[in-house]
């Protein structure tokens, strides 16, 4: 099966709870129809470049999938209308990085930077 990576921002006042939540809701949708989740990161409340309906910041989360795309199609329908929901990008990918995201990373983790002068 395909290999997707999601990112999800839902709206600022909920919960922490709710936004995590919202992942599982979004994960049984995935299993219902065929697919698993491989990975869930919740990347907590960050400051975004710019107003999405009204709201400045938003609570991100981070899935790693491996579903049929119908599956995903269907996920990304329900993500569209569902109210707390503000975006959703999904990515293919050829294969899924082992361990944390970048985004969960240390600075001094990350390998690939190099050293300004």
């Amino acid at each position: 099966m395909p290999l997707y990576e999601h990112v999800m921002i839902s709206r600022q006042d909920l919960s922490t709870a709710q936004a995590e939540g919202l992942v599982e809701h979004f994960s049984t949708v995935l299993a219902d129809n065929g697919g698993s989740v491989v990975d869930s990161e919740y990347w907590g409340v960050k400051t975004m470049a710019y107003k999405i309906n009204k709201n400045r910041k938003g609570h991100y989360a981070f899935l790693r999938t491996d579903a049929p795309s119908d599956a995903v199609q269907e996920m990304e329908r329900l993500a569209r209308l569902h109210d707390d929901v503000m975006r959703v990008l999904t990515v293919k990918v050829d294969a899924h990085e082992e361990g944390p995201s970048v985004q969960m990373q240390k600075r001094d983790e990350r390998d690939s930077r190099r050293e300004r002068r």
